[in-house]
This record gives C-alpha cells, sequence and structure tokens, in this order.
C-alpha cells in the first residue's frame, strides 16, 4: 500500500521506533523460513536466536532495535517459556510458535498477555506470523482513541492496544475525545463506551461523523448488556462496529485490526491514483498535474520557481551486486530522505526507475544550492541495511532557475545539469540561472 513518507521522529530515529523482528528457534529451518516470510511479507529485516542464551546476548546489546518477537515455547535451555518472559522484561510484544498445543497449554500461553500462539508446523501458520509482524510494524502509525468514564476500564483498553504497539490517546468523556480529536491529526480509530455521563456513545459518534467519514475514520461501539436495539442504534448513529462488555481479547484484536485494515484499504484505493507504490511518493501523472498548477502559480505571481532532477548514482551496481530487493530498498531509502529534507509546499515526485523531480518555488540560487547540498549529504550519510550489510548510496542532481513556457521544457533543462553533474564525477550538483 503506497503511504506517504513519515518522517516523524519515532519513524527516522532508531532509537525511538525498532526496525526489526528477533526470532527465537532452535531450528535453523524454522528461523530462515520465518527471516524469508518477514522480509516478504512484511518488509522488516530480523536477527535470529537459537536458544535463551543467545537471545539474551542479542537483547543486551540494543534492545531498542526490535519492534516484536517470535519465539518458540520450547527451547534447548528453555521449556517453561522463559524466552516470552525475556522479550516481554525488554518491551518487546511476543508471537509464539509451539510444535504442538492444546486449549489448557494455549489458554497459558495468552495469559501471558502475547499476540498470538500459533502451530509452527503449518505453513500457513508461518505465513499467519509474517502478517502479524507487518501488522505490528504497521501500527506503530496508526493513532487510536480511547473512550470511557471508567477509569479503570480505560486503562485496561489502553493496555491492550500498546501491546500491539499502536499510538494510544485515551479520553475519559466524550468532549474530551473530541479535544484530543481535533489536536492529534491522523486517527484512525476510535473505541468508545456507550454509557458515559453529559455526552454518551450516541451523541459522541453522531458529532465525530460531522467531521470525519466511515472511509476516513473507524469507530467501534462498547456497551454492556442493555436494550437489545442499543447496538443497531449506535451502528445507525454512525459505528463502523459494535462489541459487547465484557469481550473476548482475542476478539476484541480481530475487530480493532479488521477496521483498521478496512480504513487502510479505502485508503490505498485513493492513494493508488496518486503515489508511487514502491516509494509512497506522487506519481508521475500527478505529480505532472499538481506541477502544471505549480509553474501556473509562479508565472502569474512572478516568484521564482526551481525545477530539480535527480537519482542514484550507479544504481545497477546496486542491483547488481545485492539484488533487486535491496535496490528496492535504497530507492525507497533515498526517497524518504529527500521528503524529509524539504518542504511540504514543495513539489517532491518519483519520476521514474532511480530518477526523482522536485518543484520548488522562492529560492535564488545561493538558497537552492543550500537545499541541493543538504539533500546530497543526507543521502550520502544516510546508510541502508539490507541483509546484514550496510549499502551506502550518493545522487547526483542537476537544476535550473529557467522559468521556461512549461513544466517539462523545465525538467528537460534540469535534466541537462544532471548530465553535467554526472560526467563532471557525480554526488554533486549543477544549477543553472537565468542569468
Amino acid at each position: 500500500m503506497p503511504r506517504p513518507p513519515d518522517c516523524s521522529p519515532s519513524a527516522t530515529d532508531p532509537q525511538v521506533r525498532g526496525e526489526r523482528v528477533l526470532l527465537i528457534d532452535d531450528s535453523q529451518a524454522i528461523n530462515q523460513l520465518l527471516r524469508a516470510r518477514c522480509e516478504d511479507l512484511a518488509g522488516v529485516e530480523s536477527e535470529s536466536a537459537g536458544s535463551l542464551a543467545e537471545a539474551k546476548a542479542l537483547l543486551a546489546q540494543d534492545p531498542g532495535r526490535f519492534f516484536a518477537a517470535v519465539v518458540d515455547l520450547n527451547l534447548p535451555d528453555s521449556s517453561e517459556g522463559e524466552a516470552i518472559d525475556l522479550v516481554q522484561a525488554h518491551g518487546i510484544p511476543a508471537i509464539v510458535l509451539t510444535a504442538h498445543f492444546d486449549e489448557a497449554l494455549r489458554e497459558r500461553i495468552l495469559a501471558k498477555e502475547v499476540i498470538d500462539c500459533l502451530l509452527k508446523t503449518s505453513p500457513h501458520e508461518i505465513d499467519h506470523v509474517a502478517s502479524l509482524v507487518r501488522r505490528i510494524h504497521r501500527n506503530q502509525n496508526v493513532k487510536v482513541l480511547a473512550v470511557d468514564d471508567s477509569r479503570a476500564f480505560l486503562s485496561y483498553l489502553v493496555k491492550l492496544l500498546q501491546l500491539h504497539r499502536f499510538r494510544v490517546f485515551g479520553a475519559e468523556t466524550g468532549r474530551k475525545a473530541l479535544e484530543i480529536l481535533n489536536a492529534e491529526p491522523g486517527i484512525d480509530l476510535v473505541i468508545t463506551d456507550y454509557n458515559m455521563p453529559e455526552m454518551d456513545g450516541i451523541a459522541l459518534i453522531t458529532a465525530l461523523r460531522q467531521q470525519r467519514p466511515r472511509s476516513d475514520l473507524a469507530i467501534i461501539g462498547l456497551s454492556e448488556v442493555g436494550a437489545a436495539t442499543l447496538p443497531v442504534r449506535l451502528l445507525k448513529s454512525g459505528a463502523n462496529d459494535f462489541l459487547p462488555k465484557p469481550f473476548l481479547v482475542e476478539e476484541f484484536y480481530c475487530r480493532v485490526i479488521q477496521n483498521i485494515e478496512q480504513i487502510e484499504l479505502v485508503r490505498a484505493i485513493r492513494e493508488s491514483a496518486v503515489r508511487d507504490s514502491l516509494t509512497g511518493l506522487y506519481n508521475r501523472r500527478y505529480f505532472f498535474e499538481m506541477a502544471e498548477k505549480l509553474h501556473a502559480t509562479a508565472q502569474r505571481r512572478q516568484i521564482t520557481l526551481a525545477a530539480v532532477m535527480l537519482d542514484i548514482d550507479h544504481f545497477k551496481r546496486v542491483n547488481d551486486t545485492y539484488g533487486h530487493l535491496a535496490g528496492d530498498r535504497v530507492i525507497r531509502s533515498v526517497a524518504n530522505t529527500l521528503a524529509c529534507g524539504i518542504r511540504q509546499v514543495d513539489l517532491l515526485g518519483r519520476y521514474g526507475g532511480e530518477e526523482f523531480c522536485i518543484l520548488l518555488t522562492g529560492f535564488d540560487r545561493d538558497h537552492l544550492a543550500v537545499v541541493l547540498e543538504r539533500l546530497r549529504s543526507a543521502v550520502e550519510s544516510t546508510p541502508i541495511a539490507h541483509e546484514g550489510r550496510s549499502i551506502s548510496v550518493t545522487i547526483s542532481l542537476g537544476a535550473t532557475l529557467v522559468l521556461t513556457e512549461g513544466v517539462q521544457s523545465m525538467l528537460d533543462r534540469a535534466d541537462a545539469c544532471l548530465y553535467r553533474a554526472k560526467h563532471e564525477g557525480r554526488n554533486r550538483f549543477v544549477i543553472e540561472t537565468a542569468e
């Protein structure tokens, strides 16, 4: 699903957000299979341990690099689930694998507040593990608002959601919930109780729907046993789903994930029309659509407009040396670095392959040079991790400040400057001015 690059501190600082999954299993074959599926399906790298002792050694180095762990219940030096306790002690959610279990054992494992317990003997379950890993990884960017006037139950909801790595906000009243929703853009899910003073769940849902449609915000209504028509009333007022209290934790998670993924699906359909599927940047068609408007504004208001073309130096070597999966990862990393290095008002798109294009307004040559050097330096100093190795790349940039009659002609001039930068040795920029 194409998503705009995330430039928040949690996305760019490895100390804030883990980017790897820890695999703990005494079977090397299982670890290799999990590693491959997590990379293919979830797009994340992993580190593996074959015993409790090896897991302790990995976690002693830097536990913050892990956002989740897949843990075998029985290890050579741990037959009672000590590895589960180990990763949870470091605040890492655990997905448990076992060769066999009955309902009693499953209940005992789930009581440890793990993500799930699955059989490792089934290929389908291994794929499900990778799907859970992908979901947990994505959840770090998903905001959820929980609303309940009972402080104890609200704390319980928050704890359940944080276990799955959601970014959670809590409110004890409907009015406070509305304040949070207005202050925190991007909340995808609201879970609200019905029985609340001042503003009950139906009133809150009605108010929420005046601001956000079903396709943009999912709402799950909660209530203890009451009138038989209450679920229908909540749904008719705008809720996407209903869950009675008390609920089974597994059902709670199923409904939360189902509603989140429905919102993501609708968003993906919208974004696919304008976003590049690999990088999340604007695709070429939408870039040109917006660029023509920006160009017309620059002509009308007589403001400076810079067109920039850039590409990744020696990109074919990356593909030939590390493979196309590594090449895709490099393109995504460069795209994110570029997006985080320009202003929100600037226009950035993927032109094709390893090429990118940018339009910026209001810069003279000296200030544009500062921006281009910042981008060049940022890419050069941002290594990309792939299968235990570090890949470093550079970019070359060409730019023009000559406001021609159309966007394409400006990009053609910028491309000529890019060619000069390549010819002069790469890892540099060339700027054309009107003088």
